[in-house]
């Protein structure tokens, strides 16, 4: 495991997001903010037959939410909203302090070099703010 926060995967997400911008004809949206800081960010989604076509987001904060939410997005496009759903669940608990299998980790890819974050109660709530969102969205 790395030992560093910023990871090449989360400094290159930060500076060149893919993910982050307004999205045409999103199927949801859902608004999430983290209240000990102040990241923000509005996920959108377009679903289609149950797989998730498209994922994006807007918002501002750290390079941690920033960079997960990106990371995240990537993540899941192309993916059914169940997978979705249980690689929040995988994320989330890894963040937590859980440990993951090595096909969990190959699951979450570039999600996976997070998993230092755990060690760093402060910044915890700004890697999962994208994934809790997700996951808020999608169990409604």
């Amino acid at each position: 495991m790395d030992n560093s926060v910023y990871s090449p995967a989360l400094m290159e997400h930060n500076a060149h997001p893919d993910c982050k911008y307004e999205m045409d004809g999103a199927t949801h949206t859902h608004e999430g903010i983290n209240p000990s800081c102040g990241d923000n960010l509005e996920l959108s989604l377009r679903v289609e037959e149950g797989t998730i076509q498209e994922a994006a987001f807007t918002g501002a904060g750290c390079a941690v939410s920033q960079a997960s939410a990106d990371i995240m997005a990537d993540l899941i496009t192309g993916q059914t909203v169940e997978e979705a759903r249980r690689l929040a669940g995988l994320f989330l608990g890894m963040i937590q302090g859980k440990t993951l299998s090595e096909q969990d980790r190959c699951d979450l890819d570039e999600a996976a070099e997070l998993e230092s974050i755990a060690r760093m109660p402060a910044r915890v709530k700004c890697a999962e703010l994208a994934w809790r969102t997700l996951d808020g969205m999608l169990s409604v």
